[in-house]
């Protein structure tokens, strides 16, 4: 792993990287109070286009997502305190002048009470990614179990209710999610490590093989996304771009 660039100061606050070309340019959004922008940036960090996305509120946002055919999903669902009722994923395509928004509306199937009691609250979430028309979600937990959940959308507009796949403990919290192009391999990142899964056909992604890879000197690591399927990006708080293998 090693150091490739640093974002613009208004960038420093990302949470959501995106591939935007073979060349390695990213797209980049800002965190929850942002404005609500899609960013293209080269690997040094150098600016390349601004995509304004006003009016769309920036509650929360914590990840973005890519599928094949040119969409990108925009995670507005970040939800610290475990209370807000209206989440979403917005789907556009950012190559085209005006882009169309869509809205996909969601709610958890297991949550109840808004917020739930402290030991209860994994409702809030920083990470999820595109596979075969499914947008997979990973929750952040907020109580002391440090559980994360697995859940499954649709990946069209609409109001939808999410799909628990699985859980797992990993004693460490999820901040940012991606899947390499070829599909094999999903990471979930956390603070000073990420976790590689290699995906087997027929088995539940927390059943797969995984491993944890530290990543000691990325801080704070708040977002990523592969460039190749052995190759990816990872951006922390202070902005700093770093390029790492998964094997």
């Amino acid at each position: 792993m090693h150091r490739v660039g640093r974002l613009p100061v208004a960038l420093r606050e990302s949470s959501g990287l995106a591939r935007a070309d073979s060349l390695g340019g990213m797209w980049v959004h800002g965190d929850g109070g942002t404005p609500a922008r899609l960013t293209l940036v080269t690997l040094p960090g150098t600016v390349r286009r601004e995509l304004d996305l006003v009016p769309l509120p920036n509650t929360d946002w914590e990840d973005l997502a890519q599928d094949p055919v040119g969409y990108f999903y925009i995670g507005n669902f970040g939800n610290n305190a475990n209370q807000r009722q209206d989440l979403a994923i917005y789907r556009l395509r950012p190559g085209v002048v005006h882009p169309v928004v869509d809205t996909i509306a969601f709610r958890y199937p297991d949550q109840r009470t808004f917020p739930p009691r402290r030991g209860r609250r994994n409702f809030d979430c920083e990470a999820f990614f595109w596979h075969d028309d499914t947008l997979h979600l990973f929750s952040k937990d907020r109580s002391r179990q440090q559980w994360t959940k697995h859940y499954t959308l649709p990946a069209r507009p609409g109001h939808h209710v999410a799909v628990l796949r699985d859980s797992l403990r990993l004693n460490r919290p999820v901040t940012a999610a991606d899947i390499s192009p070829d599909g094999r391999t999903v990471a979930l990142l956390s603070y000073g490590g990420v976790f590689l899964f290699a995906r087997q056909p027929g088995r539940r992604l927390f059943d797969s093989p995984k491993q944890f890879r530290p990543l000691p000197t990325t801080g704070q690591a708040e977002a990523l996304a592969f460039l190749t399927d052995s190759t990816f990006v990872i951006s922390n708080e202070k902005g700093r771009l770093y390029r790492a293998t998964p094997r």
